[in-house]
């Protein structure tokens, strides 16, 4: 193209064009050489581009060469071929975990030193308006403790999935990431679907008073299990100041259970304060004069991490979190032996009012205690709210 364009600037006859031609030419030449620039930066960039590559890759091998120093293959204790149908020894039968993006979820992250199984959460709201010191939802929430309700409709056809695909007769707890009773219409739709069936159950934990229970006083249901959260009320006064009083708690409690409700108690969690003998004695004798509940869980102080960073990020009063004494899989603990005290005076007040064993469990406690009450726990097995908790 170039000759050409120069035999045209030869011809006398196109002297006329010379001018323009003669600036096209130049313009068309910058351009060629500029194009031959950006090739030759290309080409180089390229270049360092794959030696790059090439010596990562050589590093990578050499780490992994290095990392398999110790190591045996897999082909030694078995073929190859069969690596496919292994499954994990602790993998549900069903084959899911969570239905519905995750508003009924199976809760499996505890730690192999508590004895705490897996259980059915349904989320159908997060966060909780009583604002409890101690609260695990602070760290669960990062600190926002507003509560927030699910659209009604998500929640039910997350109910009517669940009912399709989970055989195995459950408890859906619904009180984990929440209080079940603070939106008493929305929790009254919840229940009712529940009793359009006869496998699964639903639970209700609450510290709420007489107010929100007023939809579960307008009839019986067979499929709900009402639980209430309970201290002795000192530790109420300090560390649960707007939550209802425990013994208006334990006075909603039996209005639901003369109407026939399951209903069950969480003494949960129980603090060595001051002459707490006896002021744990004391709302226990108040419990058994007001009802027997069908089941009663214990529970002792457990700091996560994340709870007590968001506690005092939070500006609540911490003076919980003194009583803490040792480390574990879920958080820090009140010390062993503390423990062990407890749990035992606890059962001796029980055993008293004739409550029998069977029906007390421990709520996020070590193997090492269960092993020092004389407790049977089953692997893999919620006491409060797994399969063996539905009677």
């Amino acid at each position: 193209m170039i000759l050409r364009i120069c035999s045209i600037i030869s011809d006398p006859k196109y002297s006329y064009m010379n001018l323009q031609i003669v600036w096209c030419f130049k313009g068309v030449a910058c351009r060629v050489l500029q194009m031959e620039s950006k090739t030759s930066k290309i080409s180089t960039s390229s270049r360092q581009r794959k030696a790059a590559y090439q010596a990562w890759k050589t590093m990578r091998r050499g780490r992994l060469l290095k990392g398999a120093e110790h190591m045996e293959s897999i082909e030694k204790f078995m073929p190859i071929t069969q690596i496919s149908g292994l499954t994990h020894p602790e993998a549900e039968t069903s084959s899911e975990t969570k239905y519905a993006r995750g508003i009924i979820s199976l809760f499996n992250k505890t730690p192999p030193d508590i004895a705490c199984g897996r259980f059915w959460e349904l989320r159908w709201a997060y966060g909780c308006p009583l604002d409890c010191n101690y609260c695990y939802l602070r760290g669960t929430m990062k600190g926002n403790m507003k509560p927030s309700p699910l659209r009604p409709e998500h929640i039910l056809n997350a109910i009517d999935e669940a009912f399709t695909n989970i055989k195995q007769p459950s408890v859906f707890n619904t009180g984990e990431l929440s209080d079940s009773l603070m939106y008493p219409a929305l929790m009254e739709t919840i229940v009712d679907r529940f009793e359009l069936q006869d496998i699964h159950k639903v639970a209700l934990l609450s510290k709420m008073g007489k107010r929100n229970i007023q939809f579960l006083l307008k009839k019986p249901r067979r499929q709900t299990i009402c639980s209430w959260s309970i201290n002795a009320d000192i530790v109420a006064k300090r560390w649960e100041r707007a939550a209802a009083s425990p013994k208006e708690r334990i006075n909603c409690a039996r209005m639901v259970s003369d109407l026939g409700y399951d209903t069950r108690i969480r003494l949960d969690p129980v603090f060595p304060v001051y002459e707490w003998k006896k002021h744990y004695r004391e709302i226990i004798d108040y419990l058994f004069s007001k009802l027997v509940p069908n089941r009663i869980i214990l529970g002792t102080p457990r700091g996560l991490w994340k709870t007590i960073k968001y506690a005092r990020k939070m500006g609540v009063d911490m003076s919980w979190s003194n009583y803490f004494g040792e480390d574990s899989g879920w958080g820090q603990k009140l010390k062993l032996d503390q423990r062990k005290q407890i749990y035992r005076f606890l059962y001796h007040e029980l055993q008293d009012k004739n409550y029998p064993t069977s029906k007390i469990s421990l709520c996020k406690e070590t193997l090492s205690v269960w092993k020092y009450l004389g407790l049977d726990y089953k692997p893999l097995t919620c006491n409060c709210y797994g399969p063996d908790s539905l009677s």
